[in-house]
């Protein structure tokens, strides 16, 4: 990884494989990744298929056997030192993501670090997964718990967190006793790949951390139909969350999934605007928009719509955009061109429906060479029937709705069958109440654009998903609790 972020610059062409019990194997030829930002060809990758994948599975089951053995303070060791080389190389993963996503510089490397928080947590946390002893009905006997690792693990990443969501996933499966197999996206497989020649440098054996790149589909039904894999943890959308926990159902395997999300963005009248508009400026344009947790519909208190439109459109116009590795750039390209294509959908019903284009509007493909959109403020009014209310944008576009009383800003809130995120602004502590229990999501910030980290639960409600990321509760996603009844200790 030396010099990466410099042959990444110089559009240096790489060449990898898939990392199988502890080697580089490779496929049948397959995939070119493309930098969104001026669509250069950064490398060229194998597909392993099924037949790879289920190489992969096997690899993972015999390590799983010793593995799982291994003292936890051990595994915590070599979790933390995979952590302290995540840090170490920083730079270098914030490049690859960069090139292969198009997140700007400085946002990568940020995605990076909060990636190895998660690294650094489970570490530590799987060394406090203890178990209870129970009062039992039963004369001369005593009862106690224990938590142990559910076996090989299969990871199903996307593409707008190509680091991060590896190291959520496999950072506790891996500290807990799991061994685990990765498939990364097709547009960021890069990142996934660098993550793994890490973790060899950081001593775990052969088979426990495996990456395979390939066609979907196929590799996706390795997964589910196998045996000998006991948990999917997936991020992605909803539909194919849906088609994995249903391919699931055969071999009655534990699904974790983190699916699409359609986020509310509420703001009373008694809210601090400035500081709200920083905030859906935060949430909204994070990534270019292509993130799960994106405020999806910014629903205005009546009295402050105007003034919010204001503070936003100020905003939007000192947004740079442009390739992530160029200085202040702080919005780059969507991931490709279908991507720019369904933005400017979306964004062209609503201007066929009467709403107010207030900034932006329009690709920038022509001007920047890559797949651009400009960042856009929409005003919706009261039509929450626009295609940008009720689809996850995925974009860097903001959509305000006008709303005039509390009881109404909630029912539009939960319009949706989604439940992951959701943003609440006031300064009325009786609001904070009423309003976070009534909302159906699974995380809420209240005065906060941000609500993912290490130590707190990540995950949503609804057709949001299953499960929980981060935590003490992401570690326990990846055991099985166990119940032990002894008898007979009167005797």
């Amino acid at each position: 990884m030396t010099m990466l972020a410099d042959r990444l610059k110089d559009r240096a062409l790489l060449k990898t494989d898939s990392f199988i019990k502890g080697r580089w194997v490779a496929g049948a030829p397959w995939i070119k990744v493309v930098n969104p930002s001026d669509r250069s060809e950064l490398a060229r990758l194998t597909d392993v298929g099924a037949e790879g994948a289920c190489q992969a599975i096997e690899a993972a089951d015999i390590a799983f056997q010793h593995w799982k053995k291994t003292s936890v303070f051990e595994r915590a060791r070599i979790v933390r030192t995979w952590h302290d080389l995540i840090v170490e190389h920083a730079d270098d993963l914030g490049a690859l993501i960069t090139a292969e996503m198009g997140k700007p510089l400085p946002e990568a490397k940020g995605e990076v670090i909060y990636g190895a928080s998660f690294v650094d947590w489970s570490a530590e946390e799987a060394k406090r997964m203890y178990g209870e002893t129970i009062q039992t009905p039963f004369p001369g006997s005593r009862g106690w718990t224990l938590h142990q690792p559910i076996g090989v693990v299969a990871c199903i990443t996307p593409w707008n967190f190509p680091s991060a969501m590896i190291t959520r996933k496999c950072a506790p499966a891996l500290a807990a006793g799991c061994t685990v197999v990765v498939k990364p996206a097709p547009e960021t497989p890069l990142s996934a790949l660098a993550l793994a020649e890490l973790a060899r440098r950081a001593g775990f054996p052969d088979g426990v951390f495996n990456v395979v790149v390939g066609e979907a589909a196929p590799i996706g039904e390795a997964f589910t139909r196998s045996d000998t894999v006991r948990m999917v943890g997936f991020t992605g959308s909803t539909p194919v969350g849906k088609l994995l926990m249903k391919q699931a159902a055969g071999t009655v395997k534990r699904v974790a999934l983190e699916l699409g999300g359609n986020a509310p963005f509420v703001i009373m009248d008694d809210a601090d605007i400035d500081k709200a508009a920083d905030g859906v400026i935060a949430s909204k344009f994070r990534a270019s928009g292509q993130t799960c947790v994106s405020a999806n519909r910014i629903i205005a208190h009546e009295p402050i719509a105007d003034q919010l439109i204001e503070a936003l459109k100020a905003h939007i116009d000192e947004i740079k955009v442009g390739p992530g590795f160029d200085d202040g750039v702080t919005v780059g390209p969507l991931i490709h061109d279908e991507a720019v294509a369904r933005v400017e959908g979306l964004v062209k019903n609503a201007r066929e429906r009467g709403a107010v284009i207030h900034a932006g509007g329009a690709p920038l493909v022509d001007q920047l060479g890559g797949s651009f959109y400009a960042p856009t403020l929409v005003e919706g009014g009261q039509d929450f029937e626009l295609d940008l209310a009720n689809n996850e944008i995925f974009g860097p576009v903001a959509s305000v709705y006008r709303v005039g009383n509390e009881d109404e800003m909630i029912r539009l809130a939960n319009a949706t069958p989604y439940g992951l995120a959701a943003y609440v602004y006031t300064r009325d502590v009786g609001r904070v109440h009423r309003i976070t229990e009534a909302l159906d999501f699974g995380m809420i910030g209240v005065n906060a654009p941000m609500v993912g980290s290490s130590a707190t639960p990540f995950g949503g409600v609804k057709q949001s998903g299953i499960g929980r990321e981060g935590g003490k509760w992401g570690v326990e996603e990846f055991t099985e609790l166990k119940f032990v009844l002894l008898s007979g200790i009167d005797q």
